[in-house]
C-alpha cells in the first residue's frame, strides 16, 4: 500500500474535489470523525467546512494547514469499507491525528478503489502537530497495515510492479482515451514531477508520451498538449489525442501549477535519499544493465534516452518510494547523462577485454571465489549484513564484488575508471 501525504492552503478546495467525487457517483464517505453531523444525512461544503472553522481561527502561523491523505492499496487487493474505515483510523492515530477532526472518502472512479482523507495539522488551540520523519512513519504504518490486512506489500515480489499504482496502457485491448485518462487524470496526486521532461518520463512507464504543441491561430499564440500511446518499444502508435479530450488534469495550465508546487515540496531529503541509491547501485553494478535492474529492485526506475548515434543525452530516475521524479542533471553534475555515458563507454571496453581473463577465472577451483548471495536491495550481500540500513554506504560492505584472489589488471583498470569518474562528479 502506498500513502500519499498533500499539504496546502485550501481546506475548501481539498474538501470541494472529494464531495464532487460524492455527487457524481464516483465515491462515498465513510467516516467522520469528530465532525458536526447532519441531521438528515446530507451535506454541503459549508457545513463540513464548520467542523474545522474553530481550529483555522486559532491558527496564527501555519500556512499549509490542510492534509490531504491519499491510502492506496494494491489493484490485487480487494478492501471492504469496513477495513478501510479501520485502515484509516489506525493510520490517522499512528500518524498523530487520531484526535482530530477529519473525513474518510472511498473513491471508486478507476479500477484501483482508494480512500482519501481531509484534515488539519492544526489542532484545538492553532499548534501545528509535528511532522518530524513524516514519510518514515507513514512507511511503516503502511507496512504494518498491510500485514494486518493481508494485503499486497509495496516494492516487494515479483508480482508487485515497483509501487506503480496505474495500469500501463495496453494499445491492443482498444479504448485509449479511457486508458490514457486513467493515468493523467490521478498521476500528479501520486507523483512529484518538476519539468515537461521528467514527467514525459514518469508517462513512459506506463506506455503514455506527451508533447507540446506551439503556433498561432488568428494572430495569437497558441499553447497546448498532446498524448500518444506507446507500444512495447516506446514508440508512438495510433493517433495523438488532444489533452483538452482527457480533462483539466491533462491541459498545461494544470501541469505548471503542479511542477511549481513539486519544486516547492520537495524536500533536500528526497534528493539525498535517491542519490545514496544511485551511488549504492554504481558501487555493486558491472554494466549499464546491471546498474538499471539493482535500482529497480529497490523500487527506482531509469528512463535512458539516446540520440540516433547511440549516445546518452538524457537520464532521469522515478524513485517510487518517495514518489518523485529526478532529472539527472538535477542531483548535481555528477549525475548527469554525460557523466554516465562515458562511464558505460569505459565499462563496455573493460568487459569485452576482459572476456578471455573471465574464462580463465572459470577454470580456477571454486573455493578461490567469495561466498555472495543474491540480496533484494543491493544485488550481492552477505547474511549478516542484511540488517543494515538501506541508505547506509556500502563501503562499509568488504568483498562486496565477486573477485578472484590476487588483484590483476582488469579490477585495477576499473578502480581508475571509478575513481576518474567520482573526481569528475565532485568537480
Amino acid at each position: 500500500m502506498i500513502a500519499k501525504i498533500g499539504r496546502s492552503s485550501n481546506l475548501y478546495g481539498a474538501l470541494a474535489y472529494n464531495h464532487h467525487k460524492v455527487e457524481k457517483g464516483q465515491g462515498q464517505i465513510l467516516l467522520m470523525n469528530k465532525m458536526v453531523e447532519s441531521t438528515d444525512g446530507t451535506y454541503t461544503i459549508s457545513k463540513l467546512m464548520r467542523s474545522f472553522d474553530p481550529y483555522l481561527a486559532a491558527n496564527l502561523k501555519t500556512e499549509k494547514h490542510t492534509l490531504h491523505i491519499s491510502l492506496n492499496p494494491d489493484p490485487n487487493d480487494k478492501v471492504i469499507d469496513k477495513d478501510f474505515v479501520k485502515m484509516a483510523e489506525e493510520y490517522m492515530n499512528g500518524m498523530e491525528y487520531g484526535e482530530q477532526p477529519y473525513m474518510v472518502f472511498k473513491h471508486t472512479d478507476i479500477d484501483r478503489t482508494h480512500i482519501h482523507i481531509v484534515s488539519v495539522c492544526v489542532d484545538e488551540n492553532g499548534r501545528k502537530i509535528s511532522d518530524r520523519f513524516e514519510k518514515r512513519r507513514s512507511m511503516n504504518l503502511c507496512r504494518q497495515l498491510e500485514n494486518t490486512y493481508n494485503l499486497w506489500p509495496a516494492a516487494e515480489g515479483q508480482n508487485v510492479k515497483n509501487n506503480l499504482v496505474f495500469k500501463p496502457v495496453r494499445y491492443q485491448t482498444g479504448n485509449i482515451k479511457h486508458q490514457i485518462a486513467s493515468v493523467i487524470r490521478n498521476i500528479a496526486d501520486v507523483y512529484s514531477f518538476k519539468t515537461l521532461g521528467e514527467y514525459n518520463a514518469l508517462l513512459s512507464l506506463f506506455n503514455i508520451a506527451v508533447e507540446k504543441i506551439e503556433g498561432e491561430l488568428h494572430g495569437k499564440p497558441q499553447r497546448g498538449l498532446v498524448y500518444f500511446a506507446l507500444d512495447t518499444n516506446k514508440h508512438k502508435i495510433g493517433n495523438p489525442l488532444k489533452a483538452s479530450r482527457i480533462g483539466k488534469a491533462a491541459l498545461l495550465p494544470a501541469l505548471e501549477s503542479h511542477f511549481l508546487k513539486s519544486r516547492e515540496s520537495i524536500l533536500q531529503s528526497n534528493k539525498t535519499e535517491i542519490k545514496g541509491w544511485i551511488d549504492n547501485a554504481l558501487k555493486v553494478s558491472l554494466h549499464e544493465k546491471d546498474f538499471v535492474e539493482k535500482l529497480k529492485s529497490v523500487g527506482v526506475n531509469t528512463v535512458i534516452r539516446r540520440n540516433e548515434a547511440g549516445r546518452m543525452y538524457g537520464i532521469t530516475f522515478i524513485d517510487h518510494n518517495t514518489q518523485t521524479v529526478w532529472n539527472g542533471s538535477n542531483l548535481g553534475k555528477g549525475y548527469s547523462a554525460a557523466v554516465f555515458n562515458d562511464l558505460w563507454k569505459n565499462q563496455e571496453h573493460l568487459n569485452r577485454s576482459s572476456d578471455a581473463k573471465q574464462a580463465e577465472a572459470k577454470s580456477l577451483p571454486t573455493n578461490q571465489f567469495l561466498p555472495l548471495q543474491l540480496h533484494p536491495l543491493f544485488g550481492f550481500l552477505n547474511d549478516d549484513n542484511d540488517d543494515l540500513s538501506d541508505t547506509e554506504s556500502m563501503d562499509s560492505f568488504p568483498g562486496l564484488l565477486p573477485t578472484v584472489q590476487g588483484e590483476d589488471d582488469d579490477k585495477r583498470i576499473f578502480s581508475q575508471q571509478m575513481r576518474k569518474w567520482k573526481k569528475k562528479r565532485k568537480r
